[in-house]
């Protein structure tokens, strides 16, 4: 496969814009008392920017910018999109009763800031190359899923078995989702060709939030069988697979604050 690229141009205003929305959202968040989607979101968006910044910019020399200061944009892309996507997924994972909700609120948040900044003089163009980690993180992709299958595999109940399915659907689509409209909004692949723009839409779809979705599953199963969404206790703890077979049977719309 040849080199893919994957850019962003926008406006200093598209920064500002969004670190505003991102202080709704947690306030939002605070207020339904989704404290454990808040604080993996968080926890994400800080190993975003070692991945992003210690991994893709220090290790790899795969990160150039123009027009800012890579440190600084690189923590604001990795809060936001780190934070937003994987309290996207732990609601997703969670089947709140709001998830209609949420999703309406992410997505339109991510059509509708590019629109509002527009373009314009100053804007600021990050980039990065992925030959040299893509391999890598399409190994971790196999593996986390072949780890997932194998204990399905051998789980004889059927309701303890995890929905890979539902996995799959959640880590593309949230992934589309944010690159759809980073695509449309003209911040994604700018001066590129239609293909060019494709190639980051379609690959990072299916590879990037994709590859962590077992391993987050996981977490959010062991977070989730001993405490309740507002970090409370549980007052009976299940194990891992009783956590999986109740995870199963809920439904969304269904749930209430346990």
């Amino acid at each position: 496969m040849n080199e893919l690229i994957a850019r962003r141009q926008f406006t200093p205003l598209y920064i500002f814009l969004d670190l505003a929305f991102l202080a709704v959202f947690a306030a939002l968040l605070l207020y339904r008392r989704k404290y454990a989607a808040l604080l993996a979101g968080f926890l994400m968006g800080l190993l975003y920017m070692v991945v992003d910044y210690g991994i893709f910019h220090l290790l790899c020399h795969a990160r150039s910018i123009e027009g800012g200061s890579l440190f600084w944009v690189l923590l604001w892309m990795s809060m936001s999109y780190g934070f937003t996507k994987f309290v996207w997924v732990w609601l997703w994972f969670s089947k709140d009763k709001h998830l209609f909700e949420w999703s309406a609120l992410i997505l339109l948040w991510w059509f509708s800031c590019p629109l509002l900044a527009g373009g314009g003089e100053g804007s600021i163009t990050i980039q990065r190359t992925t030959g040299s980690y893509h391999g890598v993180m399409a190994a971790i992709l196999f593996i986390s899923y072949l780890a997932a299958i194998v204990y399905n595999l051998v789980q004889k109940e059927r309701k303890k078995r995890i929905s890979l399915p539902w996995l799959l659907s959640i880590g593309i689509l949230v992934q589309f989702g944010w690159e759809a409209n980073l695509l449309l909004g003209g911040i994604r692949s700018a001066g590129f060709s239609f293909a060019e723009k494709l190639r980051p839409l379609i690959v990072n779809s299916l590879l990037e939030t994709n590859l962590g979705m077992p391993l987050f599953y996981l977490i959010f199963i062991a977070v989730t069988a001993r405490y309740t969404e507002s970090l409370q206790k549980r007052k009976d703890p299940l194990t891992l697979t009783e956590r999986i077979a109740e995870n199963n049977a809920e439904r969304v719309r269904e749930q209430s604050v346990r």
